[in-house]
């Protein structure tokens, strides 16, 4: 799992939405040509409100190599922030993913595609 609050020259998030991983650094052309490159995929998950002050952060990107269930997608956000209220709070708010509602659907049924962002909407107060 890739969190936003990684640190080190170790992980690199591109901007096609892969992850980077490398065993060592050295030569930036021999490292991205070199044997010990895996290129994974990510699933962004973007934290509102609430969730945000709960995850201690405004996103996270979880490595994967497909789909995800939209509760897998939940269960491993919230492995990444542990000893907080995250988890509660998941459990109140909306979703998104990408820009369509997961609605009332079965977490352990929807699908999160590869390079989808997961949005977490907790209700709002007032208009």
């Amino acid at each position: 799992m890739v969190s936003s609050q990684r640190g080190g020259d170790r992980n690199a998030t591109l901007g096609s939405g892969l992850v980077l991983f490398t065993r060592t650094i050295g030569n930036v052309a021999d490292t991205l040509e070199g044997p010990d490159v895996i290129e994974t995929e990510i699933i962004r998950v973007r934290y509102w409100a609430a969730a945000k002050s709960a995850a201690g952060v405004a996103t996270d990107d979880l490595a994967v190599s497909g789909p995800l269930s939209l509760a897998d997608v939940v269960r491993r956000a919230v492995a990444l922030h542990p000893g907080t209220r995250l988890g509660e709070v998941l459990a109140a708010c909306s979703c998104l993913i990408g820009e369509r509602p997961a609605g009332t659907a079965d977490p352990e049924l929807v699908s999160v595609p590869v390079g989808s962002v997961v949005e977490f909407l907790p209700p709002f107060a007032g208009g």
